[in-house]
């Protein structure tokens, strides 16, 4: 059977709606019912990142070493985004928190996710989970990625102020939070969203529009970064070596876009 111009390789339903595996030209993705990709794997070069928004969340790397210690992500989908920071953290540990049981399911047996002792799979309610966490006081993480979203937009369970508010109570002190958002700067969803993330982090946030696309990816820091323009420059010639993925544009983009906060991010 044939869906999205594709082959459609599995089909389920849950009580939040429909779950579709489509293969078309060498590569795998994730459908929650409607032609727009959730996730989507390379089959010959798993490792691969093969969607823009995903590839453009990894400008995290541009501020902070590879992860050591605790990392938190919100919305799992195929895992692309957690496979990549367990590949390239080997000192991570990530806690993973999913809505959808099923979706967990898919994720193992049709894009890879594996089961690693530095990985936690939590399924739950991520909003819930991150306002758990923050009252308990017990934890704080390094990186929080935020991922959520189902067939109509951003989960309602992250759309809040309550939500970003506990975002950065949970960040260490070099702690950072990378979201993907959904629409151009002047859609009314992500203007809220950005004065959410604006106002739990003092303004101390970028953004970074995926090219060609949609969507637009936040940075929200707990504190300022001791680092320089020039640096992130020689940050992002090595990781473009390392990870072939185009760093030195993303270092472009930030500055563009971020006129009136870059320097609240980073030293002059």
């Amino acid at each position: 059977m044939h869906k999205y111009e594709g082959l459609l390789v599995h089909q389920s339903h849950d009580d939040d709606g429909i779950i579709e595996v489509v293969e078309k030209d060498g590569i795998r993705a994730l459908h929650f019912g409607s032609s727009s990709i959730q996730s989507a794997m390379l089959l010959s070069d798993p490792d691969q990142l093969v969607l823009a928004y995903v590839r453009t969340m990894t400008c995290w790397l541009l501020f902070k070493e590879p992860l050591v210690g605790k990392g938190l992500v919100i919305g799992l989908g195929g895992g692309s985004i957690t496979q990549h920071v367990l590949k390239h953290c080997p000192d991570c540990h990530l806690t993973v928190v999913e809505n959808r049981k099923s979706v967990v399911k898919i994720a193992r047996s049709h894009f890879g996710l594996p089961h690693d002792p530095r990985l936690d799979v939590i399924v739950g309610d991520g909003g819930d989970y991150v306002r758990s966490r923050m009252e308990s006081g017990r934890e704080q993480y390094g990186l929080l990625v935020v991922d959520a979203f189902d067939h109509d937009g951003m989960a309602e369970a992250i759309s809040n102020q309550a939500f970003f508010d506990a975002c950065h109570a949970l960040l260490a002190d070099d702690g950072l939070l990378v979201i993907n958002l959904w629409g151009g700067t002047a859609n009314p969803v992500f203007q809220t969203a950005a004065l959410w993330l604006g106002r739990a982090f003092e303004w101390k946030i970028l953004f970074l529009p995926v090219v060609g696309r949609g969507n637009i990816i936040g940075l929200a820091f707990k504190s300022s970064v001791a680092v320089t323009l020039k640096d992130l420059r020689a940050r992002a010639a090595t990781l473009e070596q390392q990870l072939h993925i185009d760093f030195p544009a993303f270092v472009k983009d930030l500055k563009k876009h971020n006129a009136s906060t870059l320097k609240q991010v980073i030293k002059p």
